[in-house]
């Protein structure tokens, strides 16, 4: 028995030597693979280098030639103007909003110009200026992101709240989103902004929008109804109590006086602080009938301007129409493109050669 543990133990030994090699050769066939792929990348690189070399001078002319042309497209093309307003839509009238921007531009589109003169109360070779509406989020903080996300995980079940985190919530959300919206106007005249709100101040307001103010004033009329009653039961109470409390000062020290309750029970109490919770709840209910007040007032359009558009517009600038700085380097590209299939050719033709 002795004899076979030896055996074993040198079996074992010759097992993982093998192992140990397959892992060895393993590990060396993947980092000659990704000295491959380098090796690759950098041969790539080199050739596509070598042919831009070669070809120095035939890439610089054209590139200049390029440049020369797009800058005279760029001296062709008419000046851009933009202009911002920011607004502030109630009653959920922002999806008519959106809906109204996306019907401007297709009418752009379709240069249809003198549904736009209508619509606008512009002349139709104002309307003709028009480039482009745009509507985007407005300006918001930190805080109206936080806010807009606890708005959101309670209205939501606890179950569900658990796999919706904070950057999840904020990289999903839509236009439809925020309080308050920027509409961007584009257009060749730089002076015609101003006259475009008269337009933009209709697209708020449509059946929905309407219903929904209209549900709203009616449930403040409701609550203001509720609000003045009780405040009439509440001057009932008091002149009950300042009945009591003559009775009281008229009574002897320490007397309890018969007080009829609402409910038309009778009670005996002193009534040392009676009048002040009646105050108290007097004062509480006016605050609710002021703040049904105010709601009302505040929110008594279907919008709210932010910021008007200014009376003339700044310049637009955008990189896609630098064509001076695109065309160059849309032409470099290709003759890069045009080079590398030529070699490529050659090296192909000499391979079966």
């Amino acid at each position: 028995m002795s004899k076979e543990l030896p055996q074993n133990n040198n079996s074992e030994e010759i097992d993982l030597g093998l192992l140990f090699n397959a892992i060895g050769k393993l590990f060396n066939r993947f980092i000659n693979f990704i000295g491959g792929i380098f090796k690759g990348i950098l041969t790539f690189i080199v050739f596509l280098l070598r042919a831009i070399i070669k070809n120095f001078k035939i890439i610089a002319i054209v590139m200049i030639l390029a440049a020369g042309a797009g800058l005279a497209l760029e001296k062709t093309q008419p000046e851009v103007y933009t202009s911002q307003m920011l607004v502030r839509p109630y009653f959920d009238s922002k999806y008519q909003l959106v809906t109204n921007v996306n019907y401007y531009n297709a009418l752009i589109r379709e240069k249809d110009f003198n549904q736009l003169k209508e619509l606008f109360s512009i002349q139709l070779e104002e309307a003709k200026e028009i480039i482009e509406f745009e509507i985007n989020p407005g300006p918001e903080t930190e805080n109206d992101r936080i806010i807009q996300y606890d708005e959101f995980m309670s209205s939501i079940d606890s179950i569900r709240a658990q796999e919706v985190d904070y950057d999840e919530f904020i990289e999903n959300r839509s236009i439809y989103s925020g309080d308050v919206f920027e509409i961007n106007v584009k257009s060749t005249q730089k002076d015609i902004f101003r006259s475009l709100e008269g337009g933009l101040n209709g697209t708020f307001t449509n059946t929905y929008s309407k219903k929904r103010m209209q549900k709203r004033d009616s449930l403040i009329a409701i609550d203001k109804q509720r609000i003045l009653n009780s405040l009439k039961e509440v001057d009932s109470l008091k002149k009950v109590y300042i009945n009591v409390l003559e009775e009281e000062s008229k009574s002897e020290p320490g007397s309890r006086i018969t007080v009829p309750t609402k409910d038309g029970l009778l009670i005996q109490e002193r009534t040392n602080t009676r009048e002040f919770e009646l105050l108290d709840k007097q004062i509480l209910l006016r605050k609710e009938l002021s703040a049904l007040e105010a709601q009302k007032v505040e929110q008594d359009e279907f919008f709210d301007t932010v910021s008007s558009f200014q009376d003339v517009g700044a310049k637009y600038t955008s990189i896609w129409e630098k064509y001076s700085i695109i065309f160059p380097i849309l032409s470099f590209l290709l003759l890069c493109l045009i080079f590398m299939v030529i070699n490529t050719i050659k090296f192909v033709n000499n391979y079966e050669a």
